[in-house]
This record gives C-alpha cells, sequence and structure tokens, in this order.
C-alpha cells in the first residue's frame, strides 16, 4: 500500500509538501525525508505524535528510548514502527516536531491510500509548495519566560493550599440543578 501524505506549516502559510512513501517504511525513513527535503538537521527530541481528528496527541513515536520519561505508556520507536501500523484511513492526522526546544511542529495527513502503486520505500516528494520555517528559531524570536515560579506555587496558587471545597462551587452558575 501506498499513502500519500501532505505536510504543512504552522508559521508559513504558503509551504506544504506531500509525499508517496510505502506503508512498510518507517516513521524513521518520513523523518529522514522531512529533513531532507526542508533542509534541516536531526536533532535529539524530534518525534512524530499521532492525532484524533482535533489535533490532540494520542500515541508518541520517538526517535529514541532516551527521549522517553519514565512513563507507563507504550513506547514506539521510529526505526522500529512502520507507518502502516497507524496510519490506514484517509484523513488521519500526525504532528512532526522538527524543532524540541520551541515545541515547533508540522502538521501531516493521510491524504490517500492506493494499492498496486508501488513507490520506493524511501518515500519520494511528489510536491513543493513555498520555503520551510528556518528549523531553529533565532535569540530574539524566543520568548523567555522571566518568571522563576514552579508549578507548585502555580497550582497553590490557582487551587488554594488544599485544592478546592465542595462548597466553593456554585453549582448553578454553571447551569447545574441536583
Amino acid at each position: 500500500m501506498t499513502l500519500r501524505l501532505t505536510l504543512i506549516s504552522t508559521e508559513v502559510d504558503d509551504f506544504a509538501l506531500e509525499f508517496k512513501i510505502d506503508a512498510d517504511a518507517s516513521f524513521a525513513q518520513l523523518h529522514h525525508l522531512i529533513l531532507r527535503h526542508c533542509g534541516y538537521e536531526e536533532k535529539e527530541g524530534q518525534r512524530f505524535y499521532i492525532c484524533n481528528e482535533s489535533w490532540r496527541p494520542v500515541q508518541r513515536i520517538l526517535f529514541s528510548d532516551e527521549d522517553s520519561a519514565n512513563t507507563d505508556e507504550d513506547i514506539f520507536l521510529m526505526a522500529k514502527t512502520s507507518l502502516g501500523e497507524f496510519l490506514e484511513d484517509e484523513g488521519q492526522r500526525l504532528t512532526y516536531r522538527f524543532d524540541p526546544e520551541n515545541r515547533r511542529m508540522f502538521l501531516l495527513e493521510l491524504t490517500e491510500t492506493t494499492f498496486g502503486d508501488p513507490v520506493e520505500k524511501e518515500g519520494k516528494l511528489t510536491r513543493r509548495h513555498g520555503k520551510a520555517p528556518t528549523q531553529f528559531l533565532e535569540e530574539e524570536e524566543v520568548q523567555p519566560s522571566t518568571s522563576t515560579t514552579t508549578t507548585e506555587e502555580i497550582e497553590e496558587e490557582f487551587y488554594g493550599e488544599d485544592g478546592y471545597e465542595e462548597e466553593d462551587l456554585d453549582m448553578e452558575s454553571f447551569g447545574i440543578m441536583e
């Protein structure tokens, strides 16, 4: 099965790439295809996220297991995971994080699946429009946080020391009547 994936940028309106790649190809092959055609370098922390129809991530595909935090979720590695394991239906969505430090990413959508249309397993670029955004932002483009507030302090300020009390909630204002 051959997959046609369309990649767009959230930063550059007129940038789009379209790839044809074999469903048996790995996510690592798609990763290298994207890097090559965008002129990017490989960077630790680059990854794919399989998303639902609202672009919310449901599964991570990591470059290496060193990129994973100690979690209970299954770890899928780009080199060991074929595209066909997660991409079957036209319209499926995924994102590719190309700049891990600044959490910048591309949006990808499976736009077509075809049978009997062989393509190199490494994939090929079939359409290009516009110029890719720069891979790494310049120092002045990055908006560093000037706050030194910890997560615990934010939670304490937002929720109070002991969380919230049931009687503090005005259920009627939410339209909830008991």
